[in-house]
């Protein structure tokens, strides 16, 4: 599989992958979490990180500072494409 450009430059490159995906985000693996999240705070890619784990649709781990969660509710707040802003008037 070939390597995304942006991934060679990321802080976790080096690090065991096992610390950015903990059993659970509750917890004793909160820590861990939240260990994972303090390198991505210091990341140079946390943007293209979390634009790849967005549209890869990543259900675990820890990719560009976020959880699952807070994926989840990103993608939930983003705009939906080709889903009109308010309802169509007029004909059939």
């Amino acid at each position: 599989m070939m390597m995304l450009d942006w991934t060679r430059r990321a802080a976790c490159l080096d690090l065991d992958p096992e610390l950015f995906f903990p059993i659970s985000m509750e917890g004793p693996s909160q820590s861990q979490a939240d260990r994972a999240k303090r390198v991505c705070a210091r990341c140079p890619v946390r943007e293209p990180c979390l634009a790849y784990a967005l549209d890869t649709r990543q259900a675990y781990g820890v990719w560009g500072g976020t959880d699952p969660g807070q994926r989840r509710e990103l993608s939930l707040a983003e705009p939906r494409e080709n889903v009109p802003a308010r309802p169509l008037r007029g004909g059939h």
